[in-house]
């Protein structure tokens, strides 16, 4: 429009759209093309900017997890499991914000500044709670994906399943374990149609952190070459 002045295009700026292309869109429609249509510029303004779709791709995991508050280092030593849980919720609201980061994360291969700060503060929270860099080293290990706010699941449900012949259904009585914990989580959640997926993270972190806490006050060590890093 005249008289209108058109914010210049910089890096900060190609990535603060792509992340809202994909928060509109799904991360599925961010490309060169639609993001330089989304800014209107021709493609190849953006690569000025980043060198191609693997470094946007980075580029838009820097621009969530700035996303995410690090909780101030631990009073006393006792205080480091509510460092690291406010850490990692704070990341699991920038996950929940933007549900498409978990699959970017997942497929990055390089680490970048955002992330090893990240993988860092966590760290440093359980270093400051008393943890030897051995305890620690593992603890990071035990954690693993839900420092970035998810869970490992045993199926993804996201994915849609090939198209395959209809087999006959599965007799519930031929497996009573799961049986019986499926009808223990009906009756006491009757109306729900699947697992309440955030009471199961906080569970599994507070279990996880508990877990890492008798370790700390024990003493533990690994076996050193008797173990694999």
């Amino acid at each position: 429009m005249p008289g209108t002045e058109r914010t210049p295009l910089s890096r900060p700026r190609v990535l603060t759209d792509a992340v809202a292309l994909a928060d509109a869109e799904g991360i599925e429609a961010v490309s060169m093309r639609r993001l330089a249509e989304r800014l209107g510029v021709v493609p190849m303004a953006l690569y000025k900017h980043v060198a191609d779709k693997e470094d946007l791709l980075d580029g838009v995991v820097e621009e969530v997890l700035g996303e995410v508050v690090v909780a101030p280092r631990p009073r006393t030593p006792d205080d480091w499991p509510d460092a690291v849980r406010a850490t990692v919720l704070s990341a699991r609201a920038a996950v929940q914000r933007h549900p498409w980061l978990r699959r970017v994360l997942e497929t990055r291969s390089r680490r970048t500044p955002a992330v090893l700060r990240h993988m860092d503060a966590v760290t440093r929270h359980l270093l400051d709670g008393g943890f030897t860099p051995d305890l620690a080293h593992h603890g990071m290990h035990a954690l693993g994906s839900r420092i970035w706010g998810f869970s490992p699941e045993l199926f993804d449900e996201s994915v849609a399943a090939p198209t395959r012949r209809a087999a006959p259904a599965p007799d519930p009585a031929d497996y009573p374990g799961i049986l019986a914990v499926a009808l223990d989580a009906q009756a006491r959640r009757p109306r729900a149609t699947s697992c309440d997926d955030e009471f199961e993270f906080r569970f599994a972190l507070d279990l996880l952190l508990d877990g890492l806490e008798r370790l700390r006050a024990a003493g533990w060590s690994s076996p050193g070459d008797a173990g694999e890093g």
